[in-house]
């Protein structure tokens, strides 16, 4: 089993349940953030984890602490701030289950490169990181310095770039954070609508044509709501069905799961010896455990077991 570690986000998912009496909205405070919530589901499999991030001095900082630990996280990276609090964020959904996000960024975005520190990459296998590290200097800086101590030190490198327009002052900065982790990463996670949002394509095979042309990474995964997945692996292009036998509830954590699926099999595999048949059976088992998340609310809490995800996959045809 591989030792992954990840920087980003860790925060309060606010949740909503329903509406009171007062017509008012209540929501439940869910640990999240899709650095974590890829590396709960990652240590599902096996694998040692560990998390870079900051959160507040606060009552849902600790909460954030607690919830990690229960998932088997090593929380030695996790740095407390007694200037800034915990981020929130709430998430709402419209009537045809969209989600928006409303967010109150505080500490994980002042995590600063000083408090980075090369021990923390000590005997890793792979580095996992995403934008929301880099949507100020500061926490940008430090995301930087750890892309560059993993490619120091030979790391896999994966990306998720989980967009948040409404994070970013200008999208242009947000263009060249994903370019910078495209430039790095061996594996990358990207959803259907940020590659179209990337490349302006709206076919996905003609997107990833254009794409792989400026940035060769060794695996790409393309997730497609609720059409599956797709996985792009030297010469192969590979197709999975999800499973829409299951209702769904909240898609907040689904591509998270999906990853920590999709790379925990990779690397079962190994990265260099992919072949069509375990490129599918990836897919599917990722879709699986998207789609069980999917039908439940929460994340960190509410991650399947690997008996579930078998389960499941094991009504795919394909499989």
């Amino acid at each position: 089993m591989a030792n992954i570690i990840a920087l980003g986000e860790l925060l309060i998912d606010f949740i909503q349940n329903d509406i009171n009496e007062n017509r008012n909205p209540s929501y439940e405070a869910n640990p999240g953030g899709a650095p974590c919530n890829f590396l709960a589901m990652a240590k599902k499999f096996g694998n040692k984890v560990s998390f870079i991030g900051k959160v507040g001095n606060d009552a849902f900082g600790k909460q954030l602490e607690n919830a990690i630990i229960d998932a088997g996280i090593n929380t030695s990276g996790l740095l407390k701030s007694s200037d800034y609090g915990t981020t929130l964020a709430f998430i709402h959904h419209d009537s045809t289950g969209d989600r928006s996000f409303s967010f109150y960024r505080s500490a994980d975005s002042f995590i600063d490169e000083k408090e980075i520190t090369e021990n923390f990459f000590d005997q890793k296998d792979v580095f996992h990181f995403g934008t929301l590290s880099m949507t100020n200097d500061i926490c940008k800086k430090a995301t930087q310095k750890a892309i560059k101590i993993a490619q120091d030190k030979n790391l896999i490198i994966s990306f998720d770039p989980n967009l948040r327009k409404n994070l970013w002052n200008n999208l242009d900065k947000a263009k060249e954070a994903f370019i910078e982790g495209f430039k790095a990463c061996d594996i990358l996670k990207i959803a259907d609508n940020e590659l179209r949002w990337f490349t302006g394509i709206d076919n996905i095979d003609k997107a990833i044509k254009v794409f792989r042309t400026q940035y060769p990474i060794k695996l790409i995964f393309v997730t497609l709501g609720k059409d599956g997945s797709r996985a792009y692996y030297k010469d192969l292009e590979v197709t999975a069905p999800t499973f829409l036998e299951l209702p769904c509830i909240d898609t907040t954590g689904a591509g998270d799961s999906f990853f920590g699926t999709a790379i925990s099999k990779t690397l079962e595999y190994g990265l260099n010896n992919l072949d069509k048949k375990n490129l599918s059976k990836s897919l599917i088992f990722a879709n699986a455990a998207a789609s069980i998340v999917a039908s439940r609310k929460g994340v960190i809490k509410s991650l399947p077991e690997i008996s579930e995800i078998e389960r499941l996959s094991k009504t795919n045809k394909f499989y």
